[in-house]
């Protein structure tokens, strides 16, 4: 890996990156609940004389480096996950039963390293907008994320374009994965609540068994996929809970059912929730009947080819190595902000230069090479300051 000047200066600063991500880490906190990871946020900004809004969707800070348009947005998030941590670093979680156990706190260092880096660039006419957003992980109660509430909140108002990343724990330090299109698939959730007849077990004929009719649904649930989507395209279903029945030779009244859908295309997805409606109709046919609710999770994350590009570009000026990012079944609410404007996520390595097994994310021995943290600081920073230039180079042309 080439050191260019500016990975220089991002690897200068890694010993304060890597102490602002193990104090974080430290001191987790959850979704909607990351006041003090908001106020060391704020801390470090106030000592770079970057001006920001604190409080935004509860606990999210918003700040910016430069001034006008165009205005391009940086996103991390800093939410924990509610695992025990099994680690046994120095600097393993103060908190029972709460972790970063998906590299949060090194995706707010990182960001905060790119602040650090934008002040003492020359940057062109324009705005970087920094973003450290609140509970990724989770939903308030109105089933919100953070990325909804940081959205209702203006973080994305007159924004031209929004980048965001994440550590990825098998790839090297100095590999960078980005491809254009559906990298993140739109999650949705189901629940099923099928009603039959009760009746002695002794006597079936006297009830409508709601059990038969779960199994019934939940066949016809898992043929969506196989029979209803174009082999050439991806879309899955999922029922993760099944709960009826209090005894052996009671014939139970009620089943409920929940799971999940994902799918990268809309149409894909549309597809999936007919489907889920027409399986469950099958308990109707057989003198039962259901009800279903379903809740519209957040909608597929997909690279614009412009942004792509910038990314690709800055990841190679910086002298790393780029590689194509396959697409995952898993869900980001990054795609709220990209869905409102050009936007592009990226993975950059992370992976423990050890013989440590694989620490794969939500997982209780989670954690990543501290490498990482100069580098996404140094793309974050640096693909801002090419965007802008781009812009200033078009305006330029233009005149």
């Amino acid at each position: 890996m080439i050191v260019t000047p500016i990975l220089r200066r991002a690897k200068d600063l890694a010993p304060q990156l890597i102490d602002i991500r193990r104090r974080i880490h430290r001191h987790p906190e959850p979704g909607f609940e990351e006041f003090e990871t908001a106020k060391l946020v704020c801390k470090v900004l106030d000592r770079l004389g970057i001006p920001y809004r604190a409080g935004m969707a509860r606990t999210g800070v918003m700040a910016e480096a430069g001034q006008g348009k165009p205005i391009i947005a940086l996103r991390a998030d800093m939410d924990a996950l509610p695992i025990t941590e099994r680690t046994g670093l120095p600097f393993a979680s103060e908190v029972p039963g709460v972790m970063h156990a998906c590299g949060h706190d090194a995706h707010t260092a990182a960001l905060l390293g790119a602040a650090m880096l934008l002040t003492e660039m020359a940057l062109p006419g324009g705005t970087v907008r920094l973003l450290f957003q609140p509970a990724e992980e989770t939903a308030d109660d109105e089933d919100k994320s953070g990325a909804d509430r940081m959205v209702e909140a203006g973080a994305m108002n007159g924004v031209d374009a929004v980048v965001g990343q994440h550590n990825i724990p098998d790839q090297s330090p100095g590999t960078i994965l980005v491809s254009p299109g559906p990298i993140m698939a739109a999650t949705d959730m189901f629940e099923v609540v099928i009603h039959g007849r009760a009746s002695h077990g002794a006597y079936p004929h006297r009830g409508v068994d709601a059990i038969v009719l779960a199994a019934q649904v939940v066949n016809a649930i898992q043929s969506i996929v196989a029979r209803r989507i174009d082999p050439m395209e991806a879309g899955v279903v999922t029922v993760g809970t099944i709960c009826g029945g209090r005894k052996a030779n009671i014939i139970p009244e009620r089943v409920e059912l929940t799971g999940t859908l994902r799918s990268f295309d809309a149409s894909v997805r549309q597809k999936l929730v007919d489907g889920v409606e027409d399986a469950c109709r099958l308990t109707q046919w057989q003198a039962g009947d259901y009800e279903l609710s379903l809740r519209k999770g957040h909608p597929a994350t997909v690279n614009d080819p412009a942004m792509t590009s910038l990314v690709r570009r800055t990841a190679l000026g910086l002298g790393l190595h780029v590689g194509e990012q396959k697409p995952a079944p898993v869900s980001e609410d990054f795609s709220l902000f990209s869905s409102l404007a050009p936007g592009a996520y990226f993975l950059v390595g992370a992976a423990l230069d050890d013989d440590r097994p694989m620490r794969h994310a939500h997982n209780a021995l989670f954690d990543l090479d501290e490498r990482y943290l100069p580098i996404a600081a140094a793309m974050f920073a640096e693909t801002a300051r090419q965007y802008l230039l781009q812009a200033a180079s078009q305006v330029a042309h233009c005149t």
